[in-house]
């Protein structure tokens, strides 16, 4: 199946997801925020940087657990005009 790039705002919701889930994680290093989430590092780290600017449902919720955030809070922060603090 081939997907439909992607558009301008939805390449801006990716970068303010990435931004959201790097200041949830902190100081935490990268692979082990990836190894408990059941995910590599360098998937992380395309999310993290709006690479991969739909990542998984599963794996969302799977970072949501390990970073201890709400997904519906993460939703809210995801939008990119929503100010990201941290």
């Amino acid at each position: 199946m081939i997907r439909p790039p992607l558009r301008p705002d939805e390449h801006d919701r990716g970068r303010a997801l990435g931004r959201a889930l790097r200041t949830a994680r902190g100081p935490r290093s990268l692979p082990d925020v990836a190894a408990e989430a059941g995910i590599s590092p360098e998937t992380l780290r395309k999310i993290e940087t709006g690479r991969i600017a739909t990542p998984a449902f599963f794996t969302i919720m799977a970072l949501c657990g390990v970073l201890g955030i709400d997904p519906d809070e993460l939703a809210a922060v995801s939008r990119p005009e929503h100010p990201i603090t941290g």
